[in-house]
């Protein structure tokens, strides 16, 4: 088999797609969640702590001067980064752990019973006939 031909066996199997799905809505739950803390959770929490906006937190390291910015250490922005992290490991805990309770739920449904074999099936046609013949009797 050609490197060509393997590649595209690869590329298109259905757990490719699945990974590319799944890659394409991570990033699109990733901007909720940035807009989510960003736009709904800081400004409150900001304000409950005393007006403070967080994304204008950080320390000066130094001074602007006249052809040089500032150099700064923005903790807020920091600070704002792990509530978004926080957040998205919550959501993916829940989702696991919601998917790993359908898996035991699955598992735990009684199999069905097995089908009678070609014997017992014969025996019981002859069990019928025989009473059909001591009933005619």
């Amino acid at each position: 088999m050609g490197m060509l031909s393997e590649f595209k066996d690869f590329a298109v199997k259905g757990n490719m797609v699945d990974m590319a799905v799944g890659i394409i809505i991570g990033a699109a739950f990733g901007k909720i969640v940035s807009s989510l803390v960003n736009d709904v959770i800081m400004p409150p929490l900001g304000l409950a702590i005393g007006g403070v906006d967080f994304s204008d937190l950080a320390v000066v390291l130094q001074e602007a001067s006249a052809d040089v910015a500032a150099v700064t250490l923005n903790y807020g922005a920091f600070i704002q980064t792990i509530i978004d992290f926080l957040i998205v490991a919550l959501a993916i805990f829940v989702a696991v752990k919601v998917i790993n309770r359908m898996k035991r739920q699955e598992e735990e449904k009684p199999a069905a019973p097995p089908e009678p074999s070609e014997e017992v099936l014969l025996l019981r046609d002859i069990r019928a006939a025989l009473q059909k013949k001591t009933d005619t009797d």
